[in-house]
């Protein structure tokens, strides 16, 4: 495994997606560590803080087909899956392929949309295919969901299904900048105008070797046993009514080791562990009442503070 090769590509795909969104690079490199384990993102934050800018910049930033949608209450699985319709050219039945068949789809306001609609998703999301009139159709790889809803605003909007939120890889939210950060934005050009002049900054082929190989990086059975002890707590702990699925636990597993590689190592520290932790759970556990994203992520880090952490080791 060429190091080298991962921490180049992050660099190169943080810098230019920073050159629209400023001061998230965090936020960037969370994006990234869920497309290279080939997981998808909710972005879930205050209206104008950036959110679809983000995910805009990141899908011209990667290459690739790229399709934005917009949900609403009247959206149809067929309007997004596609439909077969009956060509009078040629007297038979022609499948007109929806936005889903794309590398990047850009899922906007995710929770706008009926409960049927968002379920369409998850045969996409989980298995990489969709199915129209009995007939499956394998996705192109790369292929991420990028979702974004207002987690605040709850008039015309139907809350994810639980299923559906666990298949989300990770659960971002930016954030106000800082007031220098904001005097600098507001005054430049308009956002749009910098997308528009955004490259993609990575080939296809640098893609496919860090997607292909980060699997590499080793975790030791100290690192491993933290992860797990983590995730124990998460069923155990009675502030929580559902600790995290076997599926959080391999997300966050893949995510120590893209973490670990981006950080320039071939082995994962527990800092690794602890800078995905909260965006890769916090999503998947399920809460007493009805706690608000920020609230529910200082009890899930006050249950895990006291755990033992482990040595550094390779």
């Amino acid at each position: 495994m060429e190091i080298k090769r991962f921490l180049d590509y992050k660099d190169r795909v943080i810098s230019n997606c920073s050159k629209v969104i400023v001061g998230k690079e965090e936020a960037i490199q969370l994006v990234l560590t869920c497309f290279i384990c080939s997981g998808h993102v909710l972005l879930e934050d205050l209206p104008g803080t950036g959110k679809t800018m983000l995910l805009r910049s990141f899908a011209k930033t990667i290459g690739g087909n790229f399709n934005r949608i917009q949900f609403t209450p009247d959206l149809l699985p067929s309007d997004l899956t596609g439909i077969n319709f009956f060509s009078q050219k040629t007297g038979e039945f022609e499948f007109r392929k929806g936005p889903l068949f794309s590398n990047i789809v850009l899922a906007d306001e995710i929770n706008r949309a009926t409960p049927r609609t968002q379920s369409s998703l998850l045969e996409a999301m989980e298995e990489r295919q969709i199915t129209v009139d009995g007939v499956t159709t394998v996705l192109d790889e790369p292929f991420m969901v990028m979702a974004t809803q207002n987690p605040i605003e709850s008039y015309g909007t139907f809350p994810l299904p639980e299923a559906q939120t666990d298949r989300f890889f990770m659960r971002i939210s930016l954030g106000y900048m800082t007031r220098e950060q904001e005097l600098g934005v507001i005054a430049r050009p308009s956002t749009l105008a910098i997308i528009n002049e955004l490259e993609t900054v990575v080939s296809p082929e640098e893609t496919e070797y860090v997607r292909n190989h980060f699997n590499e990086v080793r975790v030791s059975p100290e690192m491993a046993g933290y992860m797990m002890d983590i995730i124990e707590r998460t069923r155990s702990d009675s502030r929580f009514l559902a600790g995290v699925s076997t599926r959080g636990a391999i997300a966050l597993y893949k995510a120590s080791q893209v973490t670990a590689a981006m950080n320039g190592r071939e082995y994962v520290i527990p800092e690794d562990i602890l800078f995905v932790a909260k965006p890769v759970l916090c999503h998947r556990i399920t809460f007493g009442g009805n706690l608000r994203t920020s609230d529910a992520e200082i009890a899930f880090r006050k249950a895990i503070e006291d755990l033992p952490v482990p040595l550094e080791g390779k």
